[in-house]
This record gives structure tokens, sequence and C-alpha cells, in this order.
């Protein structure tokens, strides 16, 4: 959505549509044009200069579109990835210089509630927020989410807000049948298809990384489930500071399976394992609940964290709603 409405901005001959066929329009769509800049969530910077922290965010950034290149049907960032000081400041360097083209220039944003860390230290957020109150002349700024709440308010009141429906079940299919290699099963398709709820995207991410998340998070609900003992055991079992994008994938996991549960309460067919105590609820309420205090955790992992004490402590508060 945010490179077609670049193109959009761009296009040569404009419309109600982009026409995907000028210039500008190929070469948004090759991520090759001078003038759109895409933010996308990387790794934090491991030099303790400023100056050589925004180098490295660029030299990032242009890893990933180089990688982007060759496989446009990319798959979600690392569960750490962030938009951190230096890739802000990389985005306020860029917006300072004038546009190679002589037109419009499109910043895009994507994955923009990743710029803010923890709470405790929005200075990411922040500094962008001011460049939002002032944009530089001819210049558009398009920031993606699926977590609009995360954002802070003062940058959501200074944006227009599109929110985008979801695609058929057919149309998703269809887009798997044609792009995705190797092709999937039969049985595969219906099931990915299902799990995808009209996203491509998440139908793209919803391979074998996402199958392991979910049966973590199905294994961590039942140890939960069965009483205390067992939830302390599995915490200590996760890895303290290895392998954190897999820790929040799994966060998100539970989350989602805590979601088809309650879908279950409400007559809904289950698209995805469920363990069986989690469907003896006659409403989603402590579902509801439950999600809430797992959508915390999701945001305290951001920061630095503990993995183990942060599932220990979520653990207690399941148990409590559950």
């Amino acid at each position: 959505m945010g490179l077609w409405l670049a193109q959009l901005v761009l296009c040569q001959q404009p419309g109600d549509e982009p026409c995907g066929t000028c210039r500008p329009c190929l070469l948004v769509t090759g991520l090759s044009h001078a003038d759109v800049h895409w933010l996308v969530p990387i790794p934090r910077p491991k030099a303790s200069d400023p100056d050589k922290q925004v180098d490295e965010a660029g030299q990032a950034i242009a890893g990933v579109f180089e990688e982007r290149r060759g496989n446009p049907l990319y798959g979600p960032a690392d569960g750490m990835a962030t938009h951190g000081m230096a890739s802000v400041r990389l985005l306020q360097r860029q917006a300072s210089l004038t546009s190679v083209e002589g037109g419009p220039r499109v910043f895009i944003i994507g994955e923009a509630d990743r710029l803010i860390a923890q709470e405790s230290s929005p200075d990411a957020a922040n500094a962008l927020l001011k460049l939002l109150e002032e944009p530089p002349p001819g210049s558009v700024f398009v920031l993606t989410t699926v977590e609009p709440r995360l954002l802070l308010p003062t940058m959501r009141s200074r944006a227009v807000s599109l929110r985008l429906g979801r695609l058929t079940d057919t149309e998703v299919s269809g887009f798997l049948q044609t792009h995705l290699r190797p092709a999937l099963s039969a049985k595969q398709l219906s099931q990915r298809v299902a799990r995808a709820e009209g996203s491509i995207g998440c139908a793209l991410s919803g391979g074998d990384e996402s199958d392991k998340a979910q049966q973590a998070a199905q294994q961590w609900l039942e140890a939960v489930l069965a009483g205390p003992g067992q939830s302390l055991e599995r915490a200590l079992k996760q890895p303290a500071w290895a392998a954190r994008g897999g820790f929040t994938a799994m966060l998100d996991a539970v989350a989602e399976t805590l979601g088809e549960a309650a879908r279950g309460t409400l007559g809904q067919p289950v698209r995805r394992p469920v363990p069986p105590a989690l469907l003896r609820y006659r409403s989603p309420g402590p579902l509801l609940q439950a999600m809430e205090h797992v959508a915390d955790a999701r945001e305290a992992a951001w920061g630095n964290v503990n993995p183990q004490i942060l599932l220990a402590v979520l653990g207690e508060e399941l148990a409590e709603v559950l």
C-alpha cells in the first residue's frame, strides 16, 4: 500500500490510480526510485558513535532492499528489529536533502509501531514527531502499521488514517498458487489460507517458523493451564537472551491462539489447534483478558527484559484469568 501511494504521488500519468507503466512507477516497483525512502525495522546498530550508527543503519536498510529486489515475497521483520534513534536520524538526514528527480519525495515508515521500543524511552518516536510537525516542502510521509494503538497519540493525530479491509480467501489462495514456490499441497494451501485471515503477508509468513511458534505457544499455554509448577518450569527453559525474535513470535502465536479460542466460544469455527481447556468458556471475556496481558508482555519484550522473568509473570497473570 505504501509503494502504491508512492506511485500515485510520483506517476507521470496521474489519475485515480497510478498507471504502473511510466518510469517513476516502474522505479518505485523496483525499489530504486531516488525520491522514495522506505524505513524498515532493523537490529540495533553495534557502533557506539552516533554518526557511525546512522551509517550502519543506512547499510542495514540497503541490505534489506537488496534482498527484497531479489525476493519480493519477503517475510516479517525479526521480532527484535525496531526503529531506533539511528534510523530516525537517517530519515532526518534524507529529509534535509533536495529532491533528486525534481518532484515530490515520499517517505514510508514501515511497521511504524516499532518506533517505541519501550514506553519509558520513546525518543525515536518523538524525534519523528518533530519531523511530521514541520515536514519539508513537497514531502509525503506514509506510516504503515497493524498496531496503530502503539503509535503515540500525537503522531496519530497528525496522520490521515486509512484502514484496509481483508481480502477474500479466494484472492489469497489464488495469489499463493500463482506466486509461492515451492507449491503447497491442497491441504497445506487450505490451512495457510484459513490462518491468513485475508492477509497475503500473513499467508507468506505462515511457513515452518510460524508453525514452530504456534507449537511453542500451544505447549506453553498447556503448561499454564496445568498449574504453576509446569508453567514456571517452561519459563525457565526459555533462553534468557538468545533467540529473542523467536520469543516474540511465540507471544504473537499465544495471542492468536487465545483469539482463536475466543472465536470458538462465539460458535465460530476454530481454524488452528487450540488447547481443549480454552474451549470450555461460554463467553470470550476471560480469553480477551488474557489477550490483554499478552499484549502488555509483547510490548515489554521490546525493552531490556529477561524473557524468563517476563514469561513467568505472564504465566501467573494468565492463570488468574483462565
